[in-house]
């Protein structure tokens, strides 16, 4: 797999290079930066197909890192890191991180997830190409093949996954969709927890689409039962 790239970031070198072992025997091309802004400089000037991303780094940290990849690249990005806290791991999902680790970790693992969050990536690009037509709802335009949201006329930066979660329920203006159901249609998983980080996603999206300050909401909360989309 050595056309597949992955950068490891991470200012401990021990851990880098074990990351590198394990996940060069997988065939992968490991590129490694041990800082944030090296990070940073790296994706924009090669082609990376999966970050492994400490959050505590010199010079720029992982979640600053993260903010200003998400404005122009999709790629899946896992945290590793020593922050063990909820709040810490939901803080870097709702960044745009699609996965999260916690040092110390196990290997085997985090190569595991690696392969998953990159099986992931490609077959939504499958389902992607099959999905090329805009949404558009009095004022608000979805752009799945850009990969862009206008709200009359300004642009809305979302995550992937905030772009993901309003794409679904835009394309079935009034379904009613469960928690559940969300949770594994975009994050493609099995649904144990999940239920905090859709929540605390849909409530960043309803902020950028500034439903707080308009009468007229696009997410329509479904008491004990899930969200819809009120085109």
């Amino acid at each position: 797999m050595q056309d597949i790239s992955i950068l490891i970031a991470d200012d401990e070198k021990e851990i880098a290079d074990l990351i590198s072992i394990h996940l060069e025997k997988e065939g992968y091309r490991l590129i490694v930066a041990a800082d944030g802004e090296e990070a940073l400089d790296i994706v924009r000037r090669q082609s990376i197909d999966l970050l492994v991303l400490d959050i505590m780094m010199p010079k720029m940290d992982g979640y600053e890192v993260t903010r200003q990849i998400r404005e122009h690249y999709n790629m899946p990005i896992i945290f590793l890191s020593a922050k063990t806290s909820d709040f810490d791991k939901v803080q870097g999902l709702v960044i745009g991180a699609d996965d999260y680790m916690t040092k110390p970790f196990n290997p085997i693992e985090l190569v595991a997830r690696v392969n998953a969050q990159l099986r992931r990536f490609k077959k939504w690009n499958q389902k992607q190409a099959k999905q090329t037509f805009d949404l558009e709802f009095g004022g608000l335009h979805i752009s799945p093949d850009q990969r862009s949201v206008l709200l009359y006329g300004e642009v809305i930066e979302l995550t992937p996954k905030e772009f993901d979660i309003l794409y679904l329920l835009a394309s079935h203006p009034k379904k009613v969709f469960s928690v559940e159901n969300i949770f594994q249609r975009v994050w493609d998983e099995a649904y144990y927890e999940g239920a905090n980080t859709v929540m605390v996603h849909i409530r960043t999206l309803r902020k950028k689409l500034k439903e707080d300050k308009r009468k007229n909401k696009f997410i329509k909360t479904v008491w004990g039962v899930g969200y819809a989309f009120d085109g």
